[in-house]
C-alpha cells in the first residue's frame, strides 16, 4: 500500500499539524529499509518505471537532466525516493513515478541499481580547473565521499565515481542557493561559501573518480 502524507489534516472542521515532509520521510525510509530487495523482481520494476530516464543501464544522460544511478548504495537511492514522495526534496519531474512505486518496489528497485556496473563514460566537465577541483575534494569532500569517490552506506553518504559532471554541478549550486533542502548538514555548511569558479572546479574533479576494479574471483 503506498503511503501518502500531508502536512495539515482537517478534524471536525479544525485544522489539525501533521508530520512534517521531513518526519514522514525518515518513517517511511525505515519501513522501506525493513523490506529485503529482490534483484529480479527489482530488474522488471526498473526497466518498467525508470529506464525510460535513467536508461536500461543506469547510466542517467550526461547532460545532468537525469542521474547515473548503477552502482548506488541502496539507502541513497531509497532515501532519495521517500524524501522526493513525501515534500522533502522537491522534484516535480520525479514526483509522479515515485508516488506510483510500492515501498517494495523501492526496495527492488534498489538492490537491481546496486548490481550494476558503474559506467566510466559520464560526462565531464572542461578539465580547465582540475588542479583546484582536487584542493577542494581532498579538503571538503574526501573524508565523506572516499577517495575514490564510493561513499559511504553506512551514513547515507552517495556514490560519485560515474556521475555526470553537469548533474553534479547542479546539485551542488542548488544545494548551495538553499534550494536543495535534504542534503546532507555537513555538506550544506561546507558548499554555502562555495564561489561558482570553486563549485565547476570540484563538481569538474568529481566527475572525473574511478571506483577501483575489484579481484575477479579466483584471482588475488
Amino acid at each position: 500500500m503506498r503511503t501518502v502524507w500531508m502536512s495539515v489534516v482537517l478534524v471536525a472542521g479544525v485544522s489539525v499539524a501533521g508530520p512534517s515532509p521531513e518526519a514522514a520521510a525518515k518513517v517511511e525510509l525505515k519501513k522501506v529499509q525493513a523490506k529485503k530487495g529482490d534483484v529480479v523482481r527489482g530488474k522488471d520494476r526498473y526497466q518498467a518505471a525508470c529506464a525510460s530516464c535513467h536508461l536500461e543501464n543506469g547510466a542517467g544522460q550526461p547532460d545532468g537532466s537525469f542521474p547515473q544511478l548503477a552502482g548506488q548504495h541502496p539507502i541513497v537511492i531509497l532515501k532519495q525516493l521517500t524524501d522526493i514522495r513525501s515534500g522533502a526534496r522537491e522534484n516535480a519531474v520525479m514526483l509522479p513515478a515515485t508516488t506510483a512505486l510500492s515501498e517494495q518496489d523501492m526496495a527492488d528497485i534498489a538492490a537491481y541499481l546496486k548490481i550494476l556496473p558503474i559506467p566510466r563514460d559520464n560526462g565531464r566537465g572542461e578539465g580547465d580547473l582540475l588542479d583546484d577541483g582536487l584542493v577542494l575534494y581532498k579538503r571538503d569532500c574526501a573524508s565523506c565521499h572516499g577517495r575514490s569517490g564510493e561513499g559511504n552506506a553506512k551514513d547515507s553518504t552517495p556514490v560519485l565515481a560515474g556521475q555526470h559532471y553537469k548533474y553534479l554541478l547542479r546539485q551542488a549550486t542548488e544545494i548551495r542557493d538553499g534550494k536543495r533542502k535534504n542534503a546532507n548538514a555537513k555538506m550544506m555548511e561546507v558548499v554555502k561559501s562555495y564561489t561558482d569558479t570553486q563549485l565547476v572546479a570540484v563538481t569538474d574533479f568529481m566527475s572525473r573518480l574511478v571506483m577501483p576494479e575489484l579481484p575477479k574471483a579466483g584471482k588475488k
